[in-house]
């Protein structure tokens, strides 16, 4: 690598220079401000004196630091989402072997201790057991003596000699041998008594039947065995049964993930899900046996039910898929991945076109990309790939992802246009990447081109020219004719090399699902970006909800490869069903596990789609009150790629207003089926098909049942139908326009039709079959119709401004000089988004 600034590598290291001065001079280098250069030898002694101050000398790491950062996104109230980060680090250190033996002979020094304080305990305690048991058997021994010494008589005193002393009577205490005896023989007692009932009970009712009845001991009972007696034999099987009532409650172990049903806990427990229901209406929870609970909730309740409970996390076979993509290998230097974002029509596929070689733009419908197209191309200097997304409004989730699984982003600015709308989006995407952008000044070979005001505009939104002191370079181009495409391509690599982007090509294959698409003859198809490893065919692949072994892949130009490397675009088959663009694509060791999280992933979004479906809850009751008031364009829609159909289901989803809504009732990728018409038809809907067509089963059904069916290409033109769709459905409005104003001068008494007003037309022109109102001093006081209008003698239908005519208002006489009189007439006008 070439030599650079001071400047420059505190950018490309991320530091910054004043930081990178200080240590540079510590390590005994010249360099003392920002401009000047630094060589490769002065990095390697920079690098060396960092890592012996940071205690690294050579050897093997003794500390390793991991991060992990999650992001999830949580909906708010309405239709607003917050994206939440979590970001995690821990730190494992390896110690000196000095100090995992002092740390072993210190443990073993605390267990030593705690040995001998426990056997000093011990036998504290049986000391004190034993004195105990002797101070029990001195008072026992005592009370006994005491009745036998009161009840023999004083002996008689003798003069001569001291009376002898009397020897107190001990009454013997059993041992507890003797005791244990005496227990058992009162239990033997006991036991025999109830058997002697319950053949009393058994023999009949009379009372010296029970008492003479014969016992069968078991020797008679085998002679009668062996005799013939199978009635005995048969009866006693009969009587005799397999339940063995259990000595205590079963204590099972139950597995709870964050959430769980009621119906799914009571199945672990071994329970019926009445008595789970029973014991959370008692705690005051009114639940159903669908209700899903809380991981706190469901363990509170296991456990007071008397069962051991273990948590588990939901990402437990994220984590096992993460641990096992852990792979430690060579990295080597890969090729960029570039997008090609800006305004629709500013010529992004005419310029990729024109470096690819191919026709590419003249293919597309309308002239304008549909979906992400994903290619590589060799150059002088290396490989690039490139991604080129689609311009209009509604691909503004695709541009996104555009963003995220790219190096660098090729901005294409008309010169002619200007900064629009999708140019000002593409910059926030490449902003929120956080990747560098490079712009690409297109048809600069047009009279009214002006790359200098493309310049102040991107400026004005922080997009700098490296002319300007900013780091974002400009280049002048023209898809058309081809200047300034060498320097475009020189421009990213240049790029690319300050990134030093790496990649470890014997890693397991690790990618992003660019596009999909439901392919006839070949069934699920998917171009897919490598972005780490190698893809193999045979390898057994997850991406999002969907797994499969790759069956077959192909490049750009539908070769078929065996294998593809980091930053090439590859089409693959084999998985079992279109995944969504996006979806994050990894290569895993064996079929059962991709299955596991696969299926894993489905239950997550099927319950996700439930519970955005639960709006029933009291505090949604309010807002969905008018919902049902609204008319609803009901669509089935098919699109030829997944990217398509998301675009798609988000701008038809955006249109209408309080009163007309589109709802989706299906969507998916492929062709039009019979399936998706009798849904049209039982849910009164249209069926609209983008670059897709219908089978012969679904066309015959739609023949016969006069379903709407419409083909599209462009998407701007399904999103204008639909738009007057909405607008006939809204209906009209009905508005009064004003046709003429004749002011009154005087009245006069007709003997036939009353008053007859003289007036002058001051505005406009006064019809005789319109309806009319009666303004005094601007406030209407009459609203009627007129009854005859004549100038002079004659009937007129009309008179125009400036012409004085008599006017005879019906069934009203209370016309006064100064009046006014307003003519009328009710418009419908049709209503529209």
């Amino acid at each position: 690598m070439a030599e650079v600034t001071v400047k420059e590598l505190a950018q490309v290291v991320g530091t910054p220079v004043e930081r990178l001065l200080q240590q540079m001079r510590e390590a005994g280098l010249s360099q003392t401000t920002p401009e000047q250069a630094v060589s490769d030898d002065e990095k390697q002694t920079l690098l060396t004196f960092l890592k012996s101050a940071h205690g690294d000398s050579g050897s093997e790491p003794r500390k390793i630091t991991l991060k992990r950062k999650t992001v999830s996104t949580l909906k708010v109230a309405g239709s607003k989402t917050v994206n939440v980060e979590v970001r995690k680090k821990r730190t494992y250190v390896k110690r000196e072997p000095a100090d995992l033996e002092a740390e072993r002979q210190r443990e073993l020094e605390e267990l030593r201790a705690a040995e001998e304080a426990r056997q000093k305990a011990a036998e504290a305690e049986a000391q004190r057991a034993a004195e105990e048991a002797a101070k029990k058997a001195a008072e026992q021994s005592a009370k006994a003596a005491e009745p036998v010494a009161a009840e023999e008589p004083a002996p008689a005193p003798v003069a001569a000699e001291p009376a002898a002393p009397i020897a107190p009577v001990v009454k013997p205490v059993p041992s507890p041998a003797e005791q244990h005896k005496k227990k058992e023989e009162s239990r033997r007692k006991a036991r025999e008594d109830e058997e002697e009932r319950g053949r009393k009970r058994a023999g009949g009712h009379g009372k010296d039947k029970g008492r003479h009845a014969p016992r069968i001991n078991d020797e008679d009972d085998a002679s009668r065995r062996r005799g013939g007696g199978g009635k005995l034999k048969a009866n006693k099987k009969r009587n005799q049964h397999g339940f063995e009532k259990p000595t205590g409650p079963l204590v099972r172990e139950v597995v709870i993930g964050e959430t769980i049903t009621v119906a799914e806990l009571a199945q672990k427990m071994s329970v019926k899900a009445a008595e789970v229901i029973k014991y959370m209406f008692k705690n005051g929870n009114m639940v159903t046996i669908n209700q899903v609970l809380d991981q706190d909730t469901a363990t509170i309740l296991a456990e007071d039910m008397g069962h051991k409970v273990k948590q588990m996390k939901e990402s437990a076979l994220e984590d096992s898929l993460v641990e096992s993509m852990a792979h430690e290998g060579e990295e080597m230097s890969r090729a960029p991945v570039v997008t090609v974002m800006g305004h629709v029509d500013h010529g992004k596929t005419s310029l990729l076109d024109y470096i690819r070689r191919a026709k590419v733009a003249s293919g597309e419908a309308g002239g304008i990309t549909q979906h992400i197209g994903a290619y590589h191309v060799e150059t002088d200097r290396g490989m690039v790939t490139f991604l080129d997304t689609p311009g209009h409004a509604a691909f503004t989730a695709m541009r996104a992802r555009g963003a995220k699984a790219t190096d660098i982003v090729i901005l294409v600015v008309a010169a002619d246009d200007g900064v629009m709308p999708q140019t000002e989006e593409a910059v926030a995407h490449a902003k929120a990447a956080g990747v560098p952008v490079v712009v690409a000044v297109n048809k600069i070979d047009k009279e009214d081109a002006d790359p200098d005001r493309i310049k102040n505009d991107l400026a004005a939104r922080d997009v700098i020219p490296e002319e300007w002191g900013g780091d974002t370079m400009f280049v002048h181009v023209s898809a058309k004719v081809g200047t300034g495409v060498e320097e475009l391509l020189e421009a990213v690599l240049l790029q690319a090399e300050v990134l030093e982007l790496k990649a470890q090509p014997s890693a397991p294959g690790r990618g992003v699902v660019v596009e999909s698409r439901l392919d006839k003859g070949r069934g699920p198809v998917a171009t897919v970006l490598v972005q780490n490893g190698t893809l193999r065919q045979g390898d057994i692949v997850l991406a999002g909800v969907n797994y499969g072994r790759v069956r077959a892949m192909l490049d750009e130009n539908g070769k078929t490869i065996k294998e593809a490397g980091p930053s090439i675009p590859v089409e693959i088959l084999g998985l079992d069903g279109t995944p969504d663009a996006g979806d994050e694509l990894t290569v895993v060791a064996d079929e059962k596990k991709a299955r596991e999280i696969a299926l894993f992933r489905q239950g997550k979004f099927r319950e996700i789609k439930l519970a955005r479906q639960q709006s029933a809850k009291l505090e949604n009751m309010f807002e969905n009150m008018g919902q049902d008031e609204k008319k609803t364009l009901n669509v089935v829609l098919k699109a030829d790629v997944r990217g398509s159909l998301e675009a798609l289901q988000a701008s038809l989803t955006e249109l209408g207003n309080d009163e007309v809504q589109v709802k989706i009732v299906s969507g998916g990728v492929g062709g039009i089926t019979e399936t998706d018409a009798n849904l049209a038809l039982a849910s009164n809907a249209v069926v609209f098909g983008f670059n897709v067509r219908a089978d012969a089963a679904a066309r015959k059904i739609i023949e016969n049942e006069g379903l709407d069916l419409r083909y599209y290409s462009v998407i701007y033109e399904i999103i204008d139908d639909v738009k007057k769709a909405l607008g006939g459905m809204l209906g009209s409005d009905v508005r009064e326009q004003i046709l003429g104003v004749a002011e009154v001068r005087d009245v006069f008494r007709s003997p036939k039709f009353g008053a007859i007003a003289g007036c002058m037309v001051i505005e406009g022109t006064v019809y005789r079959n319109r309806p009319i109102r009666v303004l005094r001093e601007d406030v209407v006081i009459y609203e009627g119709e007129l009854e005859s209008l004549r100038r002079f003698k004659d009937d007129v239908a009309e008179v125009r401004n400036g012409m004085e005519c008599g006017i005879g208002v019906k069934n009203y006489n209370d016309v006064r000089s100064g009046d006014r009189i307003e003519v009328f007439e009710r418009v419908q006008v049709q209503r529209s988004l």
